[in-house]
């Protein structure tokens, strides 16, 4: 049944499967460095995002060396729009580490890849993946939800739950191949919604289909984020210009520029809103019109038209847009 099912798969995906600038049909790609960028890039992005900032990276860093050398507010005004910037910021490290032990080259080894910043369990099977034709099992959403519907499967699951059932189907000849056409499979015809069924290579095979219970899987276990509000200000000098600060404490946001803005409850009255979402916290933030009742450091006087000089993150350009 196995090879069964994973010859009809490869055979599927010669015919549909999807042309992307990081991969290759019949194969490894060429340059494991776009497969990296494109993995991270991948991380908590749709492809359908990734496509257009994937070409603007190649073309500003087409290389790890001219990655290495970048200046971090560079490499952070380039990834401007993508969010969870710590990424860039590992992205730019891990150049920098290729460059001093690695020759600026991609190891082919998962081991060496662990060692590497920015790099974990499914980055460096990716990667093996998808550069070297490494037979590795690489499990994303789209392959928990396949893998999910094959089997049947009903209860709540997570991605360590799905990927024993994964690494067993997984080709040991077609490594990149095979990676790409389970995702695939997921994209396209096994989709969350109205999925398919009839142009599906699996369909004899699968216990979700059989049972007509196909819209009711996967189940996935997903934390509660917390809610958490505050308030950023707009504040505008005589001269036209609005003040904004440099992030220099860790975490998400670290290097990257804002508004003034602190955790508080909302206030009374018609204050503009917005809303981001962050993978474990909902912030909600009111814009506020008046000098901030704090101080800012690191702070500097900017005008509206020289926003696209500083590297924003996602929250804050849904502040800019607020602006009047």
């Amino acid at each position: 049944m196995i090879q069964n099912l994973s010859n009809s798969l490869l055979t599927w995906y010669k015919q549909n499967g999807r042309d992307l600038p990081w991969r290759t049909k019949g194969g490894a790609h060429s340059n494991a460095y776009a497969v990296w960028i494109s993995e991270i890039m991948l991380q908590q992005t749709t492809v359908a995002t990734v496509l257009t900032y994937f070409d603007k990276w190649m073309k500003r860093f087409p290389t790890v060396r001219d990655l290495a050398k970048a200046d971090l507010q560079d490499v952070l005004l380039t990834w401007q729009g993508m969010g969870y910037y710590t990424r860039a910021r590992k992205i730019h490290e891990c150049a920098k580490v290729l460059m001093e032990k690695h020759d600026g080259k991609i190891p082919n080894n998962r081991d060496e890849l662990l060692k590497l910043p920015g790099i974990g369990p499914y980055s460096s099977s990716s990667i093996c993946c998808f550069a070297f034709n490494i037979p590795e099992t690489v499990v994303d959403g789209n392959v928990m939800r396949v893998i999910a519907r094959l089997y049947g499967i009903t209860d709540e699951i997570t991605a360590k739950d799905i990927y024993p059932l994964a690494e067993k189907l997984t080709d040991q000849t077609h490594g990149a191949d095979y990676a790409s056409a389970i995702m695939d499979l997921g994209a396209i015809i096994c989709t969350p919604t109205n999925p398919k069924c009839a142009q599906c290579p699996w369909q004899k095979f699968c216990m979700a289909y059989k049972k007509k219970i196909q819209e009711s899987i996967p189940k996935i276990k997903k934390l509660k984020k917390k809610n958490i509000t505050g308030l950023v200000y707009l504040y505008q000098n005589a001269k036209g210009e609005y003040l904004i600060r440099q992030r220099t404490e860790k975490g998400l946001l670290h290097g990257l520029w804002e508004f003034p803005w602190h955790e508080d409850s909302l206030l009374p009255g018609k204050h503009p809103t917005i809303t981001h979402v962050f993978t474990h916290f909902k912030l909600t933030l009111q814009v506020i019109y008046e000098k901030p009742s704090f101080h800012v450091p690191n702070a500097v006087w900017i005008k509206q038209a020289n926003f696209g000089q500083y590297p924003f993150s996602t929250l804050m350009n849904k502040v800019i847009r607020k602006i009047k």
